[in-house]
């Protein structure tokens, strides 16, 4: 099988790319990451990001972008952004309190995305759902993470963070068995039970079974390395991540 590609989500490195965009990417392409995810623009359009892209042979590995831009005329915008940009992948980060303050709120954004997904397929691309540590904290007798996606369709993916899964007293290993190839992209996010912050491969995170199950079951396309917490400046953080994962054969 061929190795899954790593990129680096850009909100790892989000006071970089603010101060120089160009510079946080040639960095991140020379530590090696094949490819970033984006959360946010810094008032860039599309043609201007995939030029710096494909100067420095980056790939869109996806884009965090609000579940209000996949709706009603907007989501033709998005599309062609994305399109422009060479990204299959468009990741809700988050809800509003009104989309997820029940589980009947759940089961409609679960609709809501289910009609987004079946629009976004003659573009070959993909709507998901990355998750924090709500989705994992029980609500009216189920994690508000099994309703999502116990009544979203296959094609909705499950953009699974590891780290904070933990936060919200979730096993990964558990989570990732339990819906196997829906994990298309996978946040590589340390998790420390002592509280510290850590970079990949030196927390709590049983990253051998996790990656097995990427590997086997989880129709994982990409792992996305994710660092919020900083044991070292954000870009040299990155770079370590990247440097155990090769370590660990990735």
């Amino acid at each position: 099988m061929a190795k899954i590609p790593i990129a680096l989500q850009l909100y790892s490195v989000r006071e970089d790319c603010a101060r120089d965009l160009p510079g946080t990417l040639k960095a991140v392409a020379a530590m090696g990451y094949v490819g970033v995810e984006f959360a946010g623009y810094h008032d860039r359009d599309a043609a201007e990001l995939r030029k710096m892209l494909d100067d420095l042979g980056l790939r869109a590995a996806g884009t965090h972008t609000g579940l209000d831009t996949l709706l009603g005329d907007q989501l033709e915008q998005t599309v062609a952004f994305n399109r422009t940009l060479g990204n299959r992948f468009l990741i809700v980060p988050g809800l509003p309190e009104e989309r997820r303050s029940s589980r009947a709120a759940w089961l409609e954004t679960a609709r809501i995305m289910n009609e987004v997904a079946e629009k976004m397929k003659p573009a070959g691309m993909r709507v998901g759902y990355h998750n924090h540590m709500i989705e994992f904290e029980p609500m009216e007798g189920e994690a508000p993470w099994d309703t999502l996606f116990g009544a979203a369709a296959p094609e909705v993916v499950m953009q699974f963070d590891t780290g904070n899964a933990m936060h919200g007293g979730a096993d990964p290993v558990a989570v990732l068995q339990r819906y196997p190839g829906r994990a298309a992209t996978v946040h590589l996010k340390e998790f420390s039970r002592d509280g510290e912050p850590r970079i990949v491969g030196e927390g709590d995170v049983q990253w051998d079974e996790v990656f097995r199950l990427c590997e086997t079951t989880g129709g994982t396309e990409w792992y996305i390395v994710e660092q919020e917490q900083y044991p070292y400046p954000p870009l040299e953080s990155a770079e370590r991540c990247l440097e155990n994962l090769r370590e660990m054969g990735k």
